[in-house]
Parts: C-alpha cells; structure tokens; sequence
C-alpha cells in the first residue's frame, strides 16, 4: 500500500494574524513523518506533502497528491482547522472520487463518527501509532477492518466504531522519524537570537493535571510515556549533523515534570559535543534555579508558560492548581540565566468580566520580567469540561455556535461569558494586543521571533487598533467616529470596520 499524508495551509483562517501564525507556527509535520516512517518499516509506502510550508491552495495540494498515485490519503485535524481538512478532501474527492481517504487527530478522537462525513472512507480515534500498519495490511489484503483499534468506518451502510486506540507499552518502541520525508530546510522560527533553521523532538508524552480548557482526559494523555535519554538524544544527533538543525523544539507538555529525565538528556547533549539551541513548554512551579541553570548551559534559550489568568477566582475555576506567585519566581531565574519566557494568556473563562480582563493587562504591561505574552481568546473545544459549561449554560458561559471554523482563539470568539459578549471578546483582545506590545522594551523579542517584516506588521496592527480605538471614543462623544472637523469636510467612518 501507498499512503501519502497532505497538510495543507491552515493560517489564512487567522486574517492580519495569519502573517504571525506562519512565522511562528509553521511546523514540520513530526506526527505524520513518524506515522509515515512507521508505514515504511512494515513494508509500505508513504511520503508527505506539507501544503503549508509549500504555500499551495487546495487545488496545487490535491494535484501534487494524487500525481504520486497513493492507494489511500491520510489527513490530520485539530478542531479549529477541520473545516480546512473537509474542503481538501471534497476537492480531492471531485478529481479522484475512489480515492479512499482517512483522519486522525485530537478532533476526529473526540467527536469520533460525528466526523465520519460523506468525504471521509475512514475516521481513526486515538494514538495511531501501533495501530496503522494493522490498518494498511487489512485494507491492502481485504482483511478483517473491525480487528483495527481506533478505526471508524463503514460496514455497508453502517457506520463501525472500534474501540478507541491508546498507546501501551514503552515509547522506545517507536522509530525516530524519517526527516527526509520532510523539507526541513523550509522550516524557521523566531528567536531572541535570530530565526533559525528548526525541528520538533518529543522525549514525553501527556500531562497528568485536568485543566477546564484541555481534553487530556477524553484524548487519554493524563498519563505521562516517556522516551530513554539515549533515544531523545540519538534523534538529536540525526537532527543535527545529519540534517543541519539549529534548534529545537521539545513538544512536550511539560518538560520538567521528572527533572531528572531531562537533566539526563541535557548530559548527553553534552557528552555527545551537540550544539543547538531549543525550546519547551513547562509549569511554573515546575522551575528551579539549579534545573534551569544546567538546561540554560545545554543550549535552553526559551521556556512557555501557561500564566492564562491573574484572577484567583478563575484560575480555581479552570482547575489550574498553580499559585501566581511561582510565575514572577519562574519569570525571574529564566531572567537570571538568560531564558527567554513565553507566557500564555488567555481571556473568556468562566468569571471572566470586563474588570478581571484589565487587571490582566494591567498586571502584564507593568510586569518587566515578562518579556512576552500570547493573549488568547478561550475556546470550549470538544472534549473539555469549558464545553460542556458552555453548552449545559453553566458558570456565566453561553456558546453561541458549533462553527468550528471560528473556534480559533484570535480574533475570534464564540462565547458569551457573563455580560462580556463575543464582540467584547474580540475587542478586549484587540486592546491587550496593544496595551502588551506597545511598551518598548517588547519590542525586541517581537522583531526576533517575527523579523523584519513581522515587527513592521505589529506596528501596523497597533497602529490600526489604536485607530480604532480613538474612532470609538470620538464616536462615544460626538456619535461619529471622526473628529467634528472631519465630519464637517463630509468624511464617513465606517462603525463596522475597525481598520476603516
């Protein structure tokens, strides 16, 4: 069997945004060259076209595909881009209408055969990973498809639900993936140190905490795998001399849940004389001073937080269990030792208000040990506890559509959260954005992330918000968002466009 696995482009969903989601969240596909390199080891053929580093349309995508004459196409979905999965398989399906197609993901895990739609042959629910070679075999030999855990498929005119997959076993028993699947000399991200030529390693998997905003428990991802030092550090070294990688991001939950399994990775970096700089995500209470001094000299330049909320109240209600003062704390030895910090924030949570918004703000314009933040807006995505609130009508949370599409945490919002509407939302955000970014000494890291022409963006987007904001105050006071004089020289602002 021949399965060729598409990513097509996702970031023109984000607008304005959409320059900034490309510059920093343009991956390379690591789940789909493991998956795919896992096809390979059992026998079968497999290749990627990553659409989105491509920059191809949907029609460029479904071409390129279907000229390598795979015998199934594989796909992968995250909620708010499943609508782009979707119109990439009908547009496939209008070309190649027996060309069978299946996804995976987080989303197809969690709504299951509420995804199985007429463009899909196949839905997978859960970790593929021990599981797709089963599925390749069966269905190259005609074989029995309700053997295969997490499949979803039709049975004549039934629609066949298999057990969810989990992983079992040991995490080593998965290959390295096979970077030459992949263009990685495509890939670049922002750092404090210049955009570098980058990758993604995993050495976990899950994170045991059950944060209101996660779907850890329905995606079974409580539960922490972990990979031998010597495994993580063998794929570094393939990463790097063989492949010319300059950074890394470690895609972990949280990199120093077992600090002594890192400390033994960063050891062996050592050992081994590789030079990268990298990356992870962790939790503040998490973060020490000696812990961050050793991963700092091992090639450590940035660490994410998940800050989300200043409020006590909020933050008992979404379950983050962690004291705001270990921020400041984790903020300040990353300082220390020279580590950029990325914080996470986000608005809209049950008990969110208009007041509680400014104090965040207020807290992050004034917090110099704060060099960074990404102000989101809350998303109830399927399979967390925010969902079922929004839906049942709990907590001051009311969602107001099933519109995946604008499930997408920028510029958007799809909740009413106590007398905050989804229009306040968007506005509260668009306002964070300037007061976080219009402060100088931020200034730096953006243009290191973004480069040049990302930073003359900012500046535009806060120009253009700033404008709009002085439009809403004119138009408070005189009922035109123009000054008077302008009104009087016959010029027209246009309420609905904040840009205009």
């Amino acid at each position: 069997m021949k399965i060729g696995f598409l990513y097509p482009s996702w970031t023109k969903s984000y607008g304005l945004f959409g320059y900034f989601a490309r510059s920093n969240s343009s991956w390379p596909p690591m789940n789909l060259a493991l998956l795919a390199t896992i096809a390979k080891d059992a026998g079968h053929d497999a290749f990627i076209i990553d659409g989105a580093i491509d920059d191809m349309d949907v029609d460029e995508l479904v071409d390129a595909v279907l000229a390598e004459k795979p015998d199934i196409i594989g796909l992968t979905t995250y909620t708010p881009f499943f609508h782009v999965q979707v119109e990439l398989a009908k547009a496939i399906k209008e070309k190649a209408p027996d060309m069978p197609i299946i996804i995976g993901g987080s989303h197809a895990t969690i709504v299951k055969e509420k995804a199985m739609l007429p463009c899909f042959d196949y839905v997978y629910a859960g970790e593929a990973e021990q599981h797709l070679a089963t599925f390749l075999d069966s269905l190259g030999t005609g074989g029995d498809l309700s053997t295969v855990s997490g499949l979803i498929w039709r049975d004549g005119g039934e629609i066949r639900v298999n057990e969810t997959a989990v992983f079992t076993g040991e995490f080593d028993v998965m290959p390295i993936p096979d970077r030459s699947l992949i263009k990685h000399e495509k890939y670049f991200l922002g750092t404090l140190e210049g955009r570098r030529h980058f990758s993604l390693v995993q050495t976990t998997r899950g994170c045991p905490w059950k944060c209101i905003f996660c779907a850890s428990k329905e995606l079974n991802t409580t539960r922490i795998l972990r990979r031998s030092p010597e495994s993580v550090v063998e794929e570094l070294k393939i990463a790097v001399n063989d492949y010319g990688i300059e950074h890394i991001f470690f895609v972990d939950d949280v990199l120093t849940f077992q600090k002594e399994h890192i400390l033994k990775v960063c050891d062996l970096i050592e050992k081994e004389g590789l030079k990268f700089t990298w990356e992870s995500s962790t939790r503040a209470n998490l973060v020490d001073d000696p812990t961050i001094k050793r991963m700092a000299e091992c090639g450590l330049i940035r660490l994410s937080l998940g800050l989300e909320s200043v409020d006590p109240s909020i933050r008992d209600t979404m379950n983050k269990k962690v004291p705001l003062k270990y921020y400041t704390e984790a903020n300040q030895i990353m300082n220390k030792h020279g580590v950029e910090v990325l914080n996470s924030v986000m608005i809209g949570l049950p008990g969110e208000s208009a007041k509680t918004v400014h104090s965040l703000l207020k807290f992050l314009r004034d917090s110099k040990e704060i060099k960074q933040a990404n102000l989101a807006v809350a998303v109830p995505y399927p399979g967390t506890e925010f969902h079922r609130m929004a839906v049942a009508g709990e907590n001051g949370i009311k969602l107001h559509t099933d519109d995946f599409s604008e499930y997408r945490r920028y510029g958007s919002a799809v909740t009413t959260v106590g007398d905050l509407t989804p229009e306040d939302l968007v506005e509260l955000q668009n306002e964070g954005f300037v007061s976080i970014y219009s402060v100088p000494w931020r200034w730096k890291p953006m243009y290191g992330k973004h480069g040049v022409i990302g930073f003359l963006l900012l500046g535009v987007r806060i120009w253009q918000l700033m404008k709009w904001k002085t439009k809403k105050l004119f138009r408070a006071i005189f009922g035109t968002g123009l000054p008077p004089a302008l009104v009087a020289e016959g010029h027209h602002g246009d309420p609905k466009n904040p840009n205009g």
